[in-house]
Order: structure tokens, then sequence, then C-alpha cells
């Protein structure tokens, strides 16, 4: 999950499945782990699909029905999210979350917002066939904490 890595569908799902073992069991953990640990510890609705890592396996590359969101592309986003936090990249993210956050008066509220904000520059970038436009994300995650 480092963003120097370009990790398979395959190995994020064996990555949050494992971290979530790891915390049933009370394993020692990586720092990355821990963090992931506390998304996957605020949505206990996918416990039963991190429980079962040859299902989660098996389940790659088939077409979903589109009403059920992914849990491994979601906890991905709240990784991503954090780390873009944590290092501040795109320059003011961090701020612009943590201004979210506060106004919503709730970090894991605030990061569902953050993450639509992050699927609409990724997809324009996709769309657009230029890189993503991070200015323009943080504009976004800015305005949303700055209206109603």
């Amino acid at each position: 999950m480092h963003p120097m890595f370009s990790p398979s569908q395959a190995d994020v799902r064996r990555f949050f499945c494992a971290v979530h073992a790891k915390q049933l069991a009370g394993e020692t953990m990586e720092a990355i782990e821990v963090l992931a640990g506390q998304w996957i510890g605020e949505h206990p609705e996918y416990h039963a699909t991190l429980a079962d890592v040859d299902a989660a396996l098996a389940q790659l590359g088939q077409p979903g029905d589109g009403t059920q969101d992914n849990p491994f592309l979601h906890l991905s986003m709240h990784l991503s999210i954090s780390e873009q936090c944590s290092i501040d990249q795109p320059p003011g993210i961090r701020q612009a979350v943590e201004l979210l956050a506060a106004r919503r008066g709730d970090l894991h509220v605030a990061h569902h917002e953050v993450m639509e904000c992050l699927g609409r520059m990724i997809w324009e970038s996709q769309r657009a066939g230029r890189p993503p436009d991070g200015q323009a994300y943080i504009d976004e995650v800015r305005r949303r904490a700055t209206r109603d």
C-alpha cells in the first residue's frame, strides 16, 4: 500500500484480510497495518468479507451488480487519504481534510466526502488523459468544508 508500489488487486485484498486476521489474533502490526486496522474497525460491515481471503480472491474480476461497494477499494481510499494527510501531499490536503473533519465533527464522515472528491479527480484525469489535478481536488475538499 506504499505509494512507491502498485499493488495488484489481489495484493490489496490479501493485505486487508491479513490485517483483520492479525487484529483478531492480537498480533503485533507495522504502522501501516495499525492504520489499516483502525479503518477496518470503523467498518464492522466488512469483517465477514475480510475474514475469508480465499472468497475475497475468488471474487476478483467478477462483475458486480453495482449495488454494493467494494470493501477493499473503500479501505484503500481511507488509507490513501490518511497517507496523503500524514505527508501533506498534495500540499494543502492535510489542512483541507482537517477543516472538513472539524466542520463535520467526525473524521470518518469527512473521509467519505473526501473519497468523492478523490474519485472525481481520478475520473477527470482518466477522462481527459491528463495527470490528476491535485489542486482541483484540494479546492473541492475546501469548498465542502466552507459551505453548510
